[in-house]
């Protein structure tokens, strides 16, 4: 079940941490992977990674935030099947804390990189009656987080541009769906924990709001991903797939 043979996907911030898992595995499952990262060094490992374990995959620059450079790949992957919007960046702070260009910032990269690709690739999905278009999202486009304002308004826009495409394009065999993953072990997350004075308990601390107790592992968002993916899942759209070991359950 689950397999992604003869399907074209497009990955974006696949360099590192769940775009990168879910890029290798979607090639696992049988899709020819683009990889599109704004770091080309990670980007290109990542299709190292692929090739050398007999998967197809290709690298593109992106910058997410770049409608024409969304337009130019749109061109360069006429015929595209899964679009996999999980580049995207964060904040730490408060009202207090954090200033319109960061609000700014983070908009630009989490909500009009989503909105770019989708109007770049979206309407040959639907010139072709099909595709899966999946959101990375975040629990913080679901509930409130701590200090992270700037973060949770955009992954709350995040959250309603899937909803709102799912109702838009209902009945045209194109799918939209987000996963909220909550905390996830990535690389970027494990040098933020590390440069704390005590990485131990940072990191309890950041688990904690996860009722198992610890943070998922990219792999985990990613085996979402390829569900949302594949045919199997031709029922599911609108929804958000809740990786949070808990956390939207309440403590």
């Amino acid at each position: 079940m689950f397999r992604l043979d003869h399907k074209t996907a497009l990955v974006t911030g696949a360099g590192s941490g769940i775009g990168r898992a879910i890029a290798e595995v979607f090639a696992r499952q049988g899709a020819t992977v683009w990889v599109a990262d704004r770091d080309a060094e990670s980007g290109e490992a990542t299709v190292a990674a692929i090739c050398a374990a007999g998967g197809r995959a290709h690298f593109a620059t992106l910058e997410v935030s770049d409608p024409g450079a969304a337009k130019a790949l749109a061109t360069a992957i006429p015929a595209l099947d899964v679009l996999v919007n999980n580049a995207g960046i964060g904040h730490v702070g408060n009202l207090l804390s954090t200033d319109a260009e960061d609000l700014d910032r983070l908009h630009a990269v989490n909500v009009r990189g989503p909105f770019n690709l989708c109007k770049a690739f979206v309407p040959g999905m639907l010139t072709r009656g099909s595709g899966s278009v999946i959101m990375l999202a975040s629990i913080g486009g679901l509930v409130g987080v701590r200090d992270r304002l700037a973060y949770t308004v955009s992954k709350h826009a995040v959250v309603g541009l899937t909803r709102v495409l799912a109702l838009d394009h209902s009945h045209t065999g194109v799918r939209f769906n987000a996963i909220c993953p909550g905390r996830v072990e990535t690389p970027f997350v494990q040098a933020r924990i590390a440069s704390y004075p005590d990485p131990q308990a940072a990191y309890r601390e950041m688990a904690s709001t996860q009722l198992n107790g610890r943070m998922a592992r990219p792999e985990e968002v990613a085996a979402a991903a390829v569900y949302l993916a594949a045919d199997e899942s031709a029922m599911v759209t609108g929804s958000c797939q809740m990786i949070d070991g808990g956390w939207s359950a309440g403590k």
